[in-house]
């Protein structure tokens, strides 16, 4: 199956970023940072969505609004970068075409940075903002939870969360290429596919999150939770991505904990494919695929 211009283009802006880091190995934060945030402009624009800045809980967030997106369906998103990098507005537009997809509004949370704000202050500001939403009167069964790659991670870990303290479920969770393998653990580390997130790349990044932490405690690596209860689940990976294993894994042990869960490994596809919504006809079809799902689950 061949790969589209556009997804190549994709890997060859990883392949760019993977040069950098290689060159500068102890690159300051700030750097990586700016590095990380070229990704969103690869996303195109998505039509006929609009955003708004608000507060939920006590961060910053976006809505991203399609003008014919249900009022009472919500994706809870969160963004990608590692836990250390991006804000709500570098995947506003990949969280828009999701969203406009799945016929919902989304909200996207800024949620803290590591290393400044380590870990679990990420899980505690998406608690929040899913308790805004709560308290503003969307129910749970209306409420999907997605995200991509450390966002992923978030998402599962932040429905986690919420069942600990008691709180209701969402109706769904989304995973593009959900960050389950924090240290690189898994044999698909070792493909050499991946043009951007190999393992000394996850661990710093894991490094900076976790600081002394356990990296194998549920909040840190849902794949290892008791995913018991856990709601249906849509998870995708590229099959060149080194998180291929890490996804499939948790789409095993999901399956077993008799969680209603559909995989799509994408073939030739790197790490959060999606990233190049509204360009690549790989991402297109996923998003949609997804979106289809989502409209079913948040509609029951």
């Amino acid at each position: 199956m061949s790969t589209s211009p556009e997804s190549q283009a994709l890997r060859e802006h990883l392949v760019a970023m993977a040069g950098r880091f290689a060159a500068n190995p102890d690159m300051g934060l700030e750097a990586m940072r700016e590095m990380f945030d070229t990704l969103q402009h690869l996303q195109a624009e998505p039509t006929h969505v609009t955003y708004d800045e608000v507060t939920a809980g006590d961060r910053p967030a976006l809505w991203a609004r399609p003008l014919t997106a249900s009022p009472d369906h919500v994706v809870l998103y969160t963004h990608a970068g590692g836990y250390i990098a991006h804000d709500m507005n570098t995947s506003r537009k990949l969280a828009g075409h999701l969203a406009k997809a799945a016929g919902a509004n989304a909200l996207i949370p800024d949620y803290r940075l590591a290393p400044e704000h380590p870990f679990p202050a990420a899980i505690e500001d998406a608690v929040s903002a899913y308790r805004h939403l709560l308290n503003a009167g969307y129910a749970p069964r209306h409420i999907a939870f997605a995200g991509e790659s450390a966002g992923g991670n978030l998402a599962a870990a932040t429905i986690l969360r919420a069942r600990e303290l008691g709180l209701p479920l969402p109706a769904a969770y989304v995973g593009f290429s959900p960050w389950f393998d924090l240290l690189g653990e898994l044999p698909s580390f070792d493909s050499g596919t991946d043009a951007f997130l190999v393992r000394p790349v996850s661990q710093l990044m894991a490094g900076m999150y976790l600081g002394e932490q356990d990296v194998q405690q549920p909040l840190a690596n849902p794949r290892l939770a008791d995913l018991n209860g856990f709601p249906p689940s849509y998870v995708t990976a590229g099959a060149d991505e080194s998180l291929v294993d890490a996804v499939t894994d948790f789409s095993d042990r999901a399956q077993a904990a008799q969680v209603d869960v559909t995989i799509e490994v994408a073939p030739g596809m790197q790490h959060a494919f999606q990233w190049m919504a509204g360009r690549a006809p790989e991402a297109d079809q996923n998003i949609t695929r997804v979106g289809d799902w989502l409209r079913i689950h948040l509609a029951s």
